[in-house]
């Protein structure tokens, strides 16, 4: 049966705009804070301030010039002619490194105010970048700052271009900081001049060539050892009146015995007649600090912004990371729990019934737009269903052949309606008002369903409050990599969320490929919406909110295909995230609503909003810290916690995987999924996102189908070797094809009625209701108990079924001898009880059957029937479910024996009554 509808045109769903300047933007971002992260990791991690003794031996010097190892502790031009200075008699110039520190610095500072005395600060880049306001008073309480490169790394031990990095990132930082430049610079763990050796004279003369003074110390405080206030004092006094470059610290560690030996030693060495200045002072220097230009100064506040902003950025990921992973934890532990408490509640010895088994018949809708490498397959699973259907084919516009396809299939109780392309919900919409029963199943035309599937589906609708029925869509193209991901998410991701939303009763979707609903809440709302492109989400939100329950039937099982390429695979899943943030948007309401609303609202909207939208936004980062982790951190931690990681999901998978009754083999390839697939799957939300915030519409995304649904073939008792539906091979063990249902012909087909006038055949069984006309020659097998003849699967004439019925055929045109055996036989010759026979009639009715018509001759008191039929006054026919195997049943046929011959046409009895209004 065909129909032909006209559905409304949509009117602004077909534009597509795909933003592209985000990806440019997201680009960038990833770039920025790469960068960020990299130069952070370089600053803090590659080397970090030890103490002075770690620099290791000393190398040979015999490249050092005696007059700098046995000059003044001021080296200038070290790359010529070079030349030391000392400072002058009773002069003493405290220079301190490591620092600024936010502790010891400003208590520094602060002593050396209250003796009025002006000192020399060599700072780190790392630690002007974090505390610039103390390089600014240091600079504006008159003492002079100096270089000690960026990361207090060794110099001689690092390439040229590295030294040159080090030395002219704290230049920036300086000049970023307090708008000053300096040329005075002290190498990390350098000492006295005769400490020099060769690998450290390089770096002087590198220096020197990029203008920068070296400065020395003649006395070391030793205060990094902490050796106490007095050790401190005694190591920093002067023997004698020489000047002194005196070594100290305000950074690095605890330096509160530097700040107390300070206190002590200033006026100690005051009052012996010492005066004290900076380092450039000291020796003579005229302005060694200067103002930075312009260019300087904003790369200076640039490079601070940047290494600012990847410290907040580290702390910020870091604590991201460990609270995704908080939740992730959490949220394994929530699922396992309520799927282990869903699975008692519904198998369980005491597990909780829906009521009394529904055996009403169903309407399966069945929308399809271009499906015709699987509609096929797909039509005939749900006719092998052992629970009674009718089917539904709602052809929107497709340009395959779909429809035309379905039609040439003959098959009883399908109907095709066609229809301009309008959408699925429109098609949905169709199929819904087409629909003469009560429960109503929606499934894909990529679909395939188990011969249960249907039946286990609608059982929940004996409790009067389930309003929508999920089943359990599993993977059929399984074979590849990339079916083996889909495999694991559709298993541990979809159907163990579907069992804890069972439980919160907040179930955001039914999936189109396998969904139940009632009629009429569908019509209450209604119908299917055509406002988000995840119709399917928006109408199941939408029935929660309107007070029905919605639950999920793991028995319920079909077959989907799934994308088998990278770049199906993104369609497909922007239509599904883009049309969930849509449906999200939509029923944002229900936050504040209560009863089954609420739930909906603040369980299930959270939920999705947390682990569907915010977590896949924040995944980009947390890679990039987790790889910034391994080149920076501690790798071996951070390898630790992803393999922890990883091992919490393989868990969660081999319980899924087991409740689903499913071989864990494809768990292997977990572990890759890390790297190809979750990123594509966070890229998808990333883009959802960024088009919904820019206002963008989104068109159909259809899927390319790849035929792996395969046609009913063997199964059953009866089919050798047959295990029931299942996916595409999986490794070496071959599995068997989905829906190997229905039998091929049998041999030695026989024809009762050899002489009918027409293509029939038309038969009434006593009681039975008439038998339903065949769409062509093929053949018609019995259906047990019901006395129903239904279309077979292959053409020819008709199987004769075992025991006493039906008739058997003749061996000639008649007239017919009586058969042998219990059955019933035939008329004596005379009798024309066959069409066909010698002479005129009377021609004898079956009892409980009309006559027959086509007998010859003028003569015969029955008229030939009009139209197709082949026997008069039949009832119209009425169609029947098919048999789950179309085959002969052990059950007789109803058919009464053939009465004696009378001499007197006997008046047919009334045809028994039937409901022609619904298919069954």
């Amino acid at each position: 049966m065909t129909d032909r509808r006209t559905a409304p045109r949509r009117h602004g769903r077909t534009r597509q705009i795909t933003p592209r300047t985000h990806w440019l933007l997201l680009s960038v971002l990833a770039v920025t804070l790469s960068t960020a992260l990299l130069l952070q990791g370089y600053t803090h991690h590659m080397f970090g301030i030890t103490p002075d003794d770690a620099a290791g031996a000393r190398g040979s010097s015999a490249a050092v010039p005696a007059r700098v190892s046995h000059g003044g502790p001021v080296i200038a031009n070290a790359a010529g002619a070079v030349h030391t200075a000392r400072p002058e008699t009773r002069t003493i110039a405290l220079t301190f490194d490591d620092g600024p520190d936010p502790v010891w610095t400003p208590r520094i500072l602060d002593v050396l105010r209250r003796n009025h005395v002006e000192a020399t600060f060599f700072v780190v880049g790392t630690e002007v970048v974090d505390h610039p306001e103390l390089v600014r008073r240091i600079v504006a309480e008159g003492h002079q700052i100096g270089i000690h490169t960026f990361t207090h790394a060794d110099l001689s031990r690092l390439a040229p271009w590295q030294r040159t990095l080090e030395l002219r990132e704290t230049q920036l930082a300086v000049a970023g900081a307090a708008g000053v430049t300096t040329a005075l610079l002290r190498p990390p763990y350098s000492s006295r001049n005769d400490a020099l050796d060769d690998a450290g004279w390089s770096v002087l003369k590198q220096a020197d060539a990029a203008g920068y003074v070296t400065v020395l110390s003649t006395q070391d405080a030793e205060d990094w050892q902490r050796p106490g206030t007095g050790r401190i004092v005694a190591n920093a006094t002067p023997h004698g009146h020489a000047g002194q470059i005196l070594l100290m610290h305000d950074g690095g560690g605890d330096r509160s015995q530097t700040v107390a030996a300070l206190n002590t030693l200033i006026p100690r060495l005051k009052a012996r007649g010492f005066r004290f200045t900076t380092a450039g002072a000291a020796v003579g220097m005229a302005g060694p600090v200067q103002s930075a230009g312009l260019g300087d100064h904003l790369q200076g506040m640039a490079l601070i912004a940047a290494l600012r902003t990847g410290d907040r950025s580290v702390w910020l990921l870091g604590v991201l990371m460990y609270a995704a992973g908080a939740i992730s934890v959490l949220r394994a532990v929530v699922v396992v729990v309520a799927a282990r408490r869903h699975r008692r509640q519904r198998t369980g010895h005491r597990a909780r019934s829906w009521g009394p088994p529904v055996t009403e018949p169903v309407s399966v809708i069945v929308p399809a737009y271009n499906e015709s490498a699987g509609i096929e397959a797909a039509v005939r699973s749900l006719l092998a269903s052992d629970h009674p259907v009718e089917i539904i084919v709602v052809d929107d516009g497709s340009t395959d052949g779909t429809a035309d396809l379905v039609e040439s299939l003959r098959l009883p109780g399908v109907r095709v309606i066609r229809q301009e392309n309008a959408g699925k919900p429109a098609a949905l919409n169709t199929g819904l008002a087409a629909a003469s029963c009560e429960l109503v199943v929606m499934v894909d035309g990529d679909t395939v369903f188990d011969t249960d599937t249907v039946d286990a589906i609608v059982q929940p609708f004996a409790d009067p409050r389930v309003g929508a029925v999920s089943g359990n869509a599993k993977v059929v193209n399984r074979g590849g990599l990339l079916g083996r991901w889909q495999h694991i998410e559709y298993v541990v991701g979809f159907n163990l969320d579907r069992r804890l939303f069972d439980l919160a009763e907040c179930m955001p979707t039914v999936p189109g490929a396998v969904g139940a609903f009632r009629r009429r809440a569908l019509l209450d709302l209604g119908g299917v919406s055509d406002v988000t492109l995840a119709e399917d989400t928006d109408l199941t939100m939408a029935l929660c909110r309107d007070g029905w329950r919605v639950v999920y039937e793991e028995g319920a099982v079909a077959w989907t295909e799934a994308p088998a390429s990278l770049n199906a695979l993104w369609r497909q899943r922007y239509r599904w995230c883009y049309g969930t943030l849509q449906a999200m948007w939509k029923h944002r309401g229900a936050l504040v609503q209560r009863g089954a609303a609420g739930k909906l609202g603040r369980r299930g909207l959270v939920y999705l909003l947390l682990f569907q939208v915010l977590l896949p936004l924040l995944a980009p980062a947390v890679d990039i810290f987790a790889v910034y982790g391994l080149l920076f951190l501690d790798p071996v931690r951070i390898a630790g916690l992803w393999l922890a990681f990883l091992l919490m999901q393989l868990g969660m998978g081999l319980y899924a995987f087991r409740l689903d009754g499913e071989r864990p083999g494809p768990l292997w390839s977990l572990p890759l999924q890390q790297f190809v697939y979750r990123q594509l799957m966070y890229l998808v939300v990333i883009q959802s996102v960024f088009t919904a915030v820019s206002g963008s519409r989104l068109r159909w995304q259809r899927m390319e189908r790849y035929g792996s649904l395969r046609t009913p073939g063997p199964s059953g008792a009866g089919a050798a070797g047959a295990t029931g539906p299942g996916p595409e091979t999986d490794g070496a063990v071959p599995r068997p094809e989905p829906y190997a249902a229905v039998p091929p012909p049998r041999p030695v087909p026989h024809d009762p009625y050899p002489t009918a006038p027409d293509s029939g055949p038309h038969a009434s069984a006593p009681g039975s209701g008439p038998y339903l006309a065949a769409r062509g020659p093929g053949a018609h097998a019995s259906a047990p108990g019901s006395g129903s003849y239904v279309t077979s699967l292959d053409p020819g004439p008709y199987m004769p079924a075992p025991g006493p019925g039906p008739y058997m055929p003749a061996p000639g045109p008649g007239p017919f001898a009586p058969a042998s055996g219990s059955g019933p036989n035939t008329p004596p010759a005379g009798s024309a009880r066959y069409a066909g026979a010698p002479d005129r009639g009377p021609h004898m009715p079956a009892p409980g059957s009309p006559p027959y018509a086509g007998a010859p001759g003028p003569g015969g008191p029955y008229v030939p029937a009009s139209g197709p039929g082949r026997y008069a006054a039949a009832p119209p026919p009425v169609p029947h479910a098919p048999a789950p195997d179309p085959w002969p049943y052990p059950r007789p046929e109803p058919y009464v024996p053939q009465p004696e011959p009378r001499s007197h046409p006997v008046p047919p009895p009334p045809a028994p009554p039937h409901d022609t209004t619904r298919w069954y």
